[in-house]
């Protein structure tokens, strides 16, 4: 039956602005409930933190923000883990200087980027790629399931090939991140997400890994192929679309992701690098 009323009373769309209040106030919850538990631990905390937590602090944070708001209206939980990585890092310094903390508004466009000079940059990538565990894929492109276990596929294929190339594997590692931030350009997104913490030939490859399979597709326009054709990391990406066309194993045995950065961390410190 016609509802005529059913309109008039209908929720308004949240605003970008809403959105990035709700998060900030979700963020603001979700790290005075891990309360004081030192830099590890917090993190450790975070990491452990399920969607179920980020959406009763969101409910909660629109709540008390006085708004009524629908579910998918929602930020999400990337938007609310970028929030929680602004607030921890203001916190964190604030505690190092001697000062209250304050309650910081959560800034236009900020990014990872801006925060790897306070943020350790192994935190920023584990920030980034908890969340590919809950996105499922098209099982028809993707058999082996969801979009971390993929990655760890993709980043454990290279290492006999390349182990010590550290930007080429964490190329292989992140660049499928952007599939949880809601992005069409996947790959765009997620060159934005990590940019400042990897360097420029890991952001190139993670910003330009779709490119050959959509040549192979449809074809690219003359000038993204120049583009291609001059790079010097041409042979990269082949080498990365090779990966990711081949890492979609159904029950592969991988490393976790702790092992594979740990790995990459401990890449650092070889004797190679002093040659």
């Amino acid at each position: 039956m016609h509802d005529k009323f059913r309109k008039k009373y209908r929720l308004p769309a949240t605003t970008e602005r809403l959105r990035q209040q709700i998060a900030l106030e979700a963020a603001r919850r979700l790290l005075d409930a891990a309360g004081d538990l030192g830099t590890a631990s917090t993190l450790d905390w975070l990491d452990r933190t399920g969607e179920n937590d980020f959406y009763v602090a969101k409910r909660k944070a629109a709540a008390v923000l006085g708004h009524r708001v629908r579910p998918g209206d929602l930020p999400s939980d990337s938007e609310v883990r970028d929030q929680l990585v602004t607030l921890w890092r203001s916190r964190r310094g604030q505690d190092e200087a001697g000062e209250e903390p304050a309650m910081p508004e959560p800034a236009e466009g900020e990014g990872v980027a801006a925060l790897t000079e306070h943020l350790d940059r192994f935190a920023v990538y584990r920030m980034r790629l908890l969340p590919l565990e809950a996105v499922k894929q098209n099982p028809k492109f993707h058999p082996e399931g969801d979009v971390l276990y993929h990655s760890l596929q993709v980043v454990h294929l290279p290492r006999e090939a390349r182990p010590y190339d550290e930007e080429f594997l964490l190329a292989a590692l992140l660049h499928d991140v952007g599939k949880a931030l809601g992005s069409q350009d996947h790959a765009g997104a997620g060159a934005e997400a990590v940019r400042g913490a990897v360097t420029e030939r890991t952001l190139w490859l993670i910003g330009h890994h779709m490119d050959l399979l959509i040549a192979r597709e449809r074809g690219l326009s003359a000038r993204l192929r120049r583009e291609l054709e001059a790079s010097e990391y041409l042979e990269d990406l082949k080498l990365l679309r090779e990966l990711d066309d081949a890492g979609r194993v159904p029950g592969m045995v991988v490393e976790t992701l702790d092992e594979v950065l740990a790995y990459i961390k401990g890449l650092e410190h070889e004797t190679y690098l002093d040659q």
